[in-house]
């Protein structure tokens, strides 16, 4: 499952997985633990490629795969809520660019695939490269998109329910700014594989997405 943020990939990835009795992982949060990493150590968007990675890669990142309560651990520490907070959000894009963070985490999230199909026979996984880059061969790929003003509206609620602030204008301008640093990034850029199904959800409830979600699921014979 691809796709910018706000088209409600989280929401609908994780139901579907609980929907269909399948494990689920949120690539995204890995790229955020690393820049939670990269923050810890002190950097931000003066230090160099070189300590940006050293900090990154550095780190023990570890991914649960429940659908129910997911969780992302940054060295033991629980780090769900601190992942998703401004500084993270605003550094995200810059850290997750490197190469060597990419290459370092692509193959993390391939070892939690391959575990997750031999212990619970499949695996919902969302980001903005799986289609392209970790899960190419994948039986099913859907690559979700809503409009700008959309997906900053989506955010916004989100970050209000979570007690971050933040207007109207200055989510719709972060929803833009991280839209064109994932897709312009010279590695794993952000775009729809070619056998990527687009589903629309600027009109559609996250109730009526994980339907047709389901809808391709089986058209596609992946039901055991």
């Amino acid at each position: 499952m691809d796709g910018p943020s706000g088209t409600g990939k989280s929401t609908v990835s994780r139901r579907l997985a609980a929907a269909v009795g399948a494990a689920y992982l949120d690539t995204g949060a890995t790229y955020r633990a690393a820049t939670l990493a990269a923050l810890r150590a002190g950097l931000d968007g003066s230090a160099s490629a070189e300590q940006l990675v050293a900090a990154a890669n550095g780190a023990c990142i570890e991914s649960g795969t429940d659908p129910d309560g997911p969780t992302i651990r940054l060295d033991g520490d629980d780090v769900a809520a601190e992942i998703r907070g401004g500084a993270v959000t605003a550094f995200v894009s810059a850290v997750s660019a490197l190469p060597e963070v990419r290459d370092r985490l692509v193959a993390a999230q391939r070892a939690v695939i391959t575990a997750a199909l031999a212990t619970h026979g499949g695996i919902v996984v969302e980001g903005r490269d799986i289609g392209t880059v970790v899960a190419p061969d994948a039986p099913l790929k859907v690559y979700l998109t809503a409009s700008d003003e959309v997906r900053a509206a989506r955010r916004g609620r989100q970050d209000a329910r979570a007690g971050r602030g933040g207007d109207v204008a200055t989510v719709l301008a972060d929803v833009r700014r991280r839209d064109r640093l994932d897709s312009t990034r010279a590695v794993s850029p952000l775009h729809r594989a070619t056998d990527a199904l687009l589903v629309d959800t600027d009109e559609l409830s996250a109730e009526a997405v994980l339907a047709e979600l389901l809808r391709l699921v089986s058209e596609r014979g992946l039901l055991s």
